[in-house]
């Protein structure tokens, strides 16, 4: 990876802190995104001392903001001149239902909308160095999930996992359709499972019965460098050069979902997001 850009989000805790650390082992620059500036530097300087990389920049952000979101491409795009991997590793999970900044519900906003528009606003210096890949972290709560178009913003019912299980099922549908957009430009798109980690996961805003269960499963459960280990591979590895379409478990290609792979849905939820976000016509 000497000479390649990595940009993160998602980047100063968990899976994606640990995965930051292996691609600067690697030799790549790179850029972590975090909520917080002071804890996005704090990790910066433990991946720097973990990697032996001094090659670690900071961008501080909160991706539930579509303002957020454009603000971040921008700085991206004046920071690196060329841009090889984007890493959407940020996501959580709400017990209850929270409103963004913008009206959306949180979950869907966070875990879904931001890959989206930052992926939108960045791809054209990706294709401008390719090749390179775009790597979104879903969960296998995708395979649970289904894409309520009536009701994406949880208005009318909500439950947590049912949002959380349609947020990482959007994940790997956005990466499906991505991947057909992108034919021939080098950029390729993969999506991935990265087993279930000890992090932080859910802390903000946990069930009674989600958090008791953490607690009894955490012994049991991989660490984030374990967990880092899929996204790592398809950031780096020469054995999925010119992979693209595919979802991933244990670095091994797999299948998802059955809803996933329905084109006119995944089409659907394209132009559903678009629309949410603001996209003009022109960059759909």
């Amino acid at each position: 990876m000497h000479g390649k850009t990595v940009l993160i989000t998602g980047g100063t805790g968990g899976i994606g802190k640990a995965t930051a650390i292996g691609l600067a082992r690697l030799g790549a620059r790179v850029g972590i995104v975090g909520r917080d500036a002071a804890r996005a530097e704090t990790a910066a300087r433990d991946i720097r001392s973990a990697s032996g990389n001094d090659a670690v920049d900071v961008f501080a952000a909160d991706l539930s903001s579509q303002a957020e979101v454009r603000r971040l491409a921008a700085q991206v795009l004046a920071t690196y001149p060329r841009l090889d991997v984007l890493v959407n590793n940020v996501g959580g999970f709400w017990a209850h239902r929270h409103v963004t900044a913008d009206g959306l519900e949180h979950t869907f906003a966070l875990n879904h909308l931001a890959s989206f528009l930052l992926t939108n606003l960045l791809i054209e210096r990706l294709e401008a160095s390719a090749p390179a890949r775009v790597v979104t972290v879903s969960s296998g709560a995708q395979s649970m999930g289904r894409i309520d178009f009536d009701d994406l913003q949880g208005e009318r019912d909500y439950s947590g996992q049912r949002a959380y299980n349609q947020s990482k099922l959007a994940n790997v549908m956005f990466t499906y359709e991505l991947a057909r957009r992108l034919e021939g430009t080098g950029v390729t798109a993969n999506v991935l499972h990265p087993g279930v980690t000890r992090t932080d996961f859910g802390a903000e805003d946990q069930a009674r019965y989600f958090a008791w269960m953490s607690g009894m499963s955490r012994p049991f459960m991989k660490s984030p460098a374990r967990g880092a280990a899929t996204p790592i591979h398809l950031a780096s590895s020469p054995e999925v050069e010119g992979v693209s379409g595919r979802y991933f478990a244990n670095r091994t290609a797999k299948k998802s979902n059955t809803l996933s792979y329905d084109r006119g849905a995944a089409a659907r939820l394209w132009q559903a997001s678009a629309d949410l976000v603001g996209l003009p016509a022109s960059e759909r």
